[in-house]
């Protein structure tokens, strides 16, 4: 399951794209914790097949995480700490948004 490291998903699997700029305040605001807490908590939800991510110096960052099925995609939007880590991201981000593609 790799993160932050190139990988190639199985065809027929789910990628999520989200791209987000971070503001700089969120930083002091908890969100190193959160997203590193996140990115272990994903590694043993069900359906995960593995993330890339990329983040600039402007805090504009992309990641793509892969997966099994919708019925993982929804679990994971569905588990508590994951969603009230996105609750908090409304104020990290001034940029949000989320792209599910299937990959061939």
């Amino acid at each position: 399951m790799p993160i932050n490291e190139a990988m190639k998903p199985p065809s027929g699997s789910i990628a999520v794209t989200f791209i987000t700029r971070l503001k700089p305040e969120a930083y002091d605001d908890g969100y190193d914790d959160t997203s590193m807490r996140m990115v272990e908590l994903v590694k043993d939800q069900p359906g995960f097949l593995g993330a890339e991510s990329a983040r600039g110096e402007d805090g504009f960052g992309i990641t793509v995480s892969y997966w099994k099925d919708d019925a993982s995609i929804k679990a994971w939007r569905e588990n508590p700490e994951h969603a009230n880590a996105m609750e908090k991201g409304i104020g990290w981000y001034d940029v949000y948004t989320t792209v599910r593609s299937i990959v061939r």
